[in-house]
């Protein structure tokens, strides 16, 4: 089967394999354009050009043989996935994240590590990096080995004014580890976010990058982010780099080693079985206590066997219940400078800064691989003022 390219009245034909598989492994797959092309089997050039553009696609392949256009797919997401290191996208049988929705957002992180190593001299091996899981160690080992190396406390936390605080510290401590960290804002990212997942960690021996995929600031999502960003960061330190998606429903099987070692690290067992878990509002405040959200605690709690499956699988069911009725908050348009700030990262920010003072790089390039171009040199101060 074939689509036809129409260009000055004349029609090509193209192999609608080849304009199928192209598209459908990139963003314009989500363009109206692509989806009536399929429906009426032809297309404009100029349209084709345009998709082509979209999806970072020389539009030349479209007009290969199948087997070429597959060979350059292959070779494509071999490359881009040498930062990931799964090429399934997930990091267990719930669910995987497909390449083409977090794409763009892959590359762009992956040439914002590319370019800090360029201008950037004093950066090191990272020794977060594998770190942890060597034969023989418990999981209570684990989680003290990953909190010493990146200076935490679990009074750090759980100090904290709220779970947004806990959330912000334990970036920092990441960040002061040489881990970049990036969360997601809606228009200052080169895609917007459609895939269901958590976040991810882009591999790298002196800067692994974690993107975090940001929702709505109430308390019970800075609850999630911060279970989401701790297993991230165990995952860097298994030497493992991949997306993952935030689940806190699991019935009664047992959690995974990386699970485990972040459920010790946020809820410690000889912690956690000091306190009274006999109803749902015991585990609200438990969970208020360390910094995680009442699903993960209801969770941990059956792994402990502190509580039964069945309560907590009622537990679960009342909380979820509870937050579909919460009314939706309005997301509200961030300042430009804290928008790129947050999506490229403080620690990533400051250093590239320190680079455009020495001389290393020109603010025109600075605002195109730091900024995305969101920014104009002349408003690289504001972004200065909220970065400290």
């Amino acid at each position: 089967m074939t689509i036809s390219v129409v260009l000055d009245g004349d029609s090509i034909p193209i192999d609608r394999d080849v304009f199928v598989e192209l598209l459908e492994n990139s963003v314009a797959s989500d363009y109206v354009a692509y989806q009536n092309a399929l429906a009426k089997g032809s297309i404009e050039f100029k349209t084709l050009v345009r998709l082509a553009r979209k999806g970072e696609i020389p539009y030349s392949l479209f007009f290969g043989p199948v087997a070429v256009v597959r060979a350059q797919i292959r070779a494509n997401t071999g490359k881009l996935l040498e930062g990931i290191s799964k090429a399934t996208f997930s990091v267990n049988s719930r669910g995987t994240v497909e390449l083409h929705r977090i794409e763009l957002i892959v590359k762009d992180l992956l040439r914002k590590q590319a370019t800090l190593k360029k201008y950037d001299d004093t950066l090191t091996h990272n020794t977060i990096v594998g770190m942890i899981g060597k034969p023989g160690t418990t999981v209570e080992q684990d989680a003290q080995a990953l909190m010493r190396a990146i200076k935490l406390t679990r009074s750090d936390l759980q100090s904290a004014r709220n779970k947004e605080a806990a959330l912000n510290l334990l970036i920092d401590r990441l960040e002061s580890s040489q881990i970049l960290v990036s969360r997601s804002v809606r228009n200052y990212m080169p895609q917007q976010l459609k895939a269901n997942f958590s976040g991810m960690a882009i591999k790298d021996k002196k800067v692994p990058y974690i993107f975090l995929a940001s929702e709505l600031g109430q308390e019970e999502l800075y609850g999630r982010q911060v279970f989401t960003l701790t297993l991230l960061t165990v995952l860097i330190a298994r030497n493992i780099f991949a997306p993952v998606t935030y689940q806190t429903q699991s019935g009664g099987a047992a959690p995974g080693r990386e699970y485990e070692i972040v459920e010790q690290l946020l809820m410690p067992v000889e912690e956690i079985i000091t306190l009274p878990l006999g109803s749902l509002d015991d585990i609200v405040a438990a969970a208020d206590h360390f910094k995680v959200t009442p699903s993960a605690l209801a969770v941990r709690a059956m792994h402990l066997k502190l509580v039964d499956v069945e309560t907590s699988s009622a537990y679960l069911t009342e909380l979820n219940r509870r937050h579909a009725s919460r009314p939706k908050s309005q997301a509200r348009n961030p300042l430009p400078a804290k928008a790129v700030r947050k999506y490229a990262g403080r620690e990533l920010v400051s250093r590239m800064f320190d680079a455009l003072d020495a001389g290393r790089l020109s603010e025109r390039q600075f605002c195109k691989s730091v900024c995305l171009n969101k920014l104009k040199p002349t408003q690289l101060a504001d972004l200065r003022a909220v970065v400290g």
